[in-house]
């Protein structure tokens, strides 16, 4: 206590040896202070007002303190004083000032009103703080930016940041303008409501996409998705890229591209539709109805369900080549493939395999379904008309029928509807013949 009270005693003797607190902050103020009266006329500057302003203090002092302004009669300044002085409320903002060497400067101005005593005078407190090179590299920096948005705007994609937080909600941060030419969506709409964009991701695609962006949130490995995504005209292709990142507050960040690729995945669907199609018959052709069998084999298997499968060719087709020329028989082929088409449900797989030799897989029907469905396809082919030269030539089929089961191989189900085929042609063609122990009803059509 004895030593607190010393302190005490010693404070009390130098506190008038102290300049005043006002003063004190006056002489440290890191810019320009002036004291004016209600006509803006200057009583009295702060000691740094030289440095920080240019002009020495008594060459001002008595003059108006819109002698500091570019322009003294209607500048900033000329606005600043008559609001503050007409409000009794304080003013800021930037002022463009002119130094005494004639340098123009950018000053942060605060105008304050100071609280007169009854019959007192209306003093103002003026404080400036020289801003010009935070204003410039302000400047460049808006510059820069403006660049950055015009390059952005001008790619052929989208530029985004998307974030999640741990519960997994999903939201933009910054979407380029790109967005409004890719999907229709304004990038301020898409910030707003990620579901904007989201929500037109087609069905099939967004269980790939949610599962995709979850696996990366995991390993923080790059993103890559190709998913489509309907717009008000048409579907597209989007190419999705993106790096993720980690922040303390355990949301995922990505930065990535979204790039149209429609015309790519076109030119591949025609390429893929190439190389699977029977360039003179336009249905599958034999290495495609092997790809496309194994797929509809395993869906089946997964489900525990049989695929019924036959072999179809066309009687006596050499006689028809052999009398008419390749270019009837060519005729016969494309009637024959187009018939059998128009009399197969889209999704069932329809192949040319080899010369006059066809395959169909009847997807999601069963042994007995598939009997009537091929014996009506018999007869549509039956009742077809060939207009050769001057004459109408008809031509048959002959069918063979077996059953692929769930895990069985379909290399062996066609050689069994193979088998099938050849007793349909031994017993007279014309005909569905089935392999040993095929479950159907009725006797086999005969002609």
């Amino acid at each position: 206590m004895a030593r607190i009270r010393d302190k005490w005693r010693t404070w009390r003797a130098h506190r008038g040896e102290q300049p005043p607190l006002a003063e004190a902050l006056l002489d440290c103020f890191p810019g320009v202070v002036i004291l004016t009266d209600a006509h803006g006329v200057i009583l009295r500057v702060n000691p740094g007002f030289e440095e920080h302003s240019g002009h020495p203090a008594e060459t001002l002092v008595g003059r108006r303190i819109t002698c500091l302004d570019v322009d003294p009669l209607y500048g900033d300044i000329s606005h600043a004083l008559a609001y503050c002085v007409a409000r009794r409320r304080s003013w800021r903002g930037v002022l463009l000032c002119r130094r005494a060497d004639g340098r123009l400067v950018h000053q942060d101005g605060v105008f304050q009103p100071l609280d007169a005593g009854q019959g007192q005078p209306l003093r103002l407190l003026v404080t400036l703080h020289d801003i010009t090179e935070l204003r410039q590299r302000a400047l460049h920096d808006h510059a820069l930016l403006e660049r950055l948005q015009g390059t952005l705007s001008r790619l052929p994609g989208v530029v985004f940041q998307l974030r999640q937080d741990p519960r997994g909600g999903l939201d933009f941060l910054s979407l380029s303008e790109g967005l409004h030419s890719l999907a229709g969506l304004s990038s301020r709409s898409v910030i707003d409501r990620a579901e904007a964009l989201l929500e037109r991701v087609q069905a099939e695609d967004r269980a790939a996409l949610t599962a995709s962006l979850a696996q990366s949130a995991v390993s923080l490995e790059p993103w890559r998705l190709e998913f489509r995504l309907e717009t008000t005209d048409d579907v597209r292709w989007l190419e999705g890229r993106a790096s993720p990142s980690r922040r303390r507050d355990g949301t995922t960040l990505w930065d990535g591209l979204l790039i149209d690729i429609t015309p790519r995945k076109q030119e591949e669907q025609c390429t893929q539709r190439l190389v699977s199609t029977d360039m003179l018959t336009g249905v599958l052709n034999r290495r495609a109805f092997f790809d496309y069998g194994e797929a509809v084999r395993a869906h089946a298997a997964r489900q525990g369900r049989t695929v019924p499968l036959a072999m179809l060719d066309i009687d006596h087709f050499k006689r028809l080549n052999d009398t008419h020329g390749h270019a009837a028989g060519d005729l016969a082929l494309q009637t024959f493939a187009m018939t059998c088409r128009d009399c197969l449900r889209p999704y069932d797989l329809f192949a040319r395999i080899g010369g006059e030799e066809f395959a169909v897989m009847l997807v999601d029907t069963s042994p007995e379904e598939a009997w009537g469905v091929l014996d009506r396809l018999r007869a549509a082919v039956e009742s077809v008309e060939l207009e050769v030269a001057d004459s109408l030539l008809r031509i048959t089929v002959s069918l063979g029928l077996a059953v692929l089961p769930p895990e069985g191989s379909l290399d062996l189900a066609l050689s069994q509807a193979d088998q099938a085929l050849y007793r349909a042609k031994h017993e007279g063609r014309n005909r569905l013949a089935g392999s040993p122990g095929y479950p159907r009803i009725g006797e086999e059509a005969r002609r």
